[in-house]
């Protein structure tokens, strides 16, 4: 048995091994710690029946696995055009999710799927579809100049897209951005352009903004992160389950603040790790993340094509950067968000996406080793 898990995954299991193990390491902590954060959830919604969210998020981790197999088996030159389908796909369903969809939390940002009955955020399709999309017109464009309508069409993408997002969810509409910004500078797009963009979607988000159901609220956790006298109770209590962690943990499925901290299976996932799991736990998340990053950036290196290397460079981006923000609402550097931990919180769709998005990943990965055999 074990020797046909290993023929298995030798002969199946392509790419970046260690990508790989790390996404394992971050399925498997997500299974026990969202198990432990959902038992007082579980005795208010399920009648006591705390096996009814391990299930769920079980089957979504699984499922998101699975997204990642079959998209590291596709090649990633594939993407290119499929990312353009997306984009365009993302626009109307991005309008429909805030004028028709199902309202979450004072935002509507997500689309109830009929049938299934589950919802899903189109900003988690427009994200991968405008990274993918815009690493193809990057890639294009290295070894010729840029062309300034060129350059004008992937800015104005950017700023339709992060300003669809930010009317009803700053925060990813602000990694967004943050990830575009990144991606156009690796792409050596001239710094003029670079302003000309930071500027283009400070006015139309900073409109849309305004216009949409979060302003309000982004103006209040903002007050209230500038008022050091002022803690929100969901920060106070992450502060609580920090302290209550030391540096070993409570143990797993210990954890004390999940009866008090808001959404403890998601947002504040991160708290409960350390209070689990302690400072150690903590500390060896965060590595994971910056070890996936690393070897995420390696393929600018080896990758023969530009695509291959912005494209997996785009993604990781993402991903990490908002897994940091995430640990940075717990410990109280940043503003509250609602930026779950990728791979981690509890979520929807957004695991099927992120699984996607590393799938994408260990596809260049597996090409460009393909390649150095040659």
């Amino acid at each position: 048995m074990t020797l046909s898990i290993r023929e298995f995954a030798r002969d199946n299991l392509k790419g970046d091994r260690q990508i790989w193990w790390i996404v394992l390491f971050l399925s498997i902590l997500s299974v026990l710690v969202v198990y432990s954060a959902t038992g007082t959830i579980a005795y208010q919604k399920m009648g006591g029946n705390t096996e009814a969210y391990l299930f769920k998020h079980g089957a979504l981790v699984v499922l998101g696995l699975g997204c990642m197999f079959l998209a590291h088996r596709i090649n990633y030159i594939h993407y290119a055009r499929l990312s353009k389908f997306g984009l365009y796909l993302s626009v109307p369903l991005l309008v429909w999710a805030y004028f028709k969809g199902t309202n979450l939390n004072d935002a509507s940002r997500w689309i109830t799927i009929p049938i299934i009955n589950q919802t899903f955020q189109p900003s988690d399709l427009a994200k991968l579809a405008l990274i993918s999309n815009l690493a193809a017109m990057l890639a294009k464009r290295q070894r010729v100049p840029y062309e300034p309508q060129v350059l004008v069409n992937m800015i104005g993408w950017i700023g339709c897209i992060c300003a669809l997002i930010v009317i009803s969810n700053t925060s990813t509409a602000l990694l967004l951005g943050m990830t575009c910004f990144l991606l156009m500078y690796i792409g050596r797009v001239p710094r003029n352009y670079l302003a000309g963009m930071v500027l283009f979607c400070m006015v139309v988000g900073g409109f849309a903004l305004v216009l949409g159901q979060r302003f309000e609220t982004v103006i209040s956790r903002i007050n209230h992160f500038r008022d050091s006298e002022s803690i929100p109770d969901q920060v106070r209590e992450s502060y609580i389950a920090l302290a209550n962690g030391g540096i070993t943990g409570q143990g797993p499925g210990n954890s004390h603040q999940r009866n008090f901290l808001p959404h403890p299976y998601s947002d504040f996932i991160f708290a409960i790790i350390v209070e689990e799991y302690g400072l150690v736990g903590g500390v060896i998340v965060l590595l994971a993340y910056l070890w996936l990053l690393m070897r995420g950036m390696r393929a600018i290196q080896s990758s023969t094509r530009p695509f291959g290397g912005l494209l997996s460079a785009g993604l990781t981006f993402s991903i990490v950067i908002q897994a940091m923000i995430n640990m940075a609402v717990a410990v109280g550097l940043v503003p509250v968000t609602g930026l779950p931990l990728p791979l981690v919180s509890m979520g929807g769709t957004s695991l099927l996406f992120t699984g996607a998005a590393i799938g994408i990943v260990l596809s260049v990965s597996r090409d460009e080793a393909d390649e150095s055999k040659l």
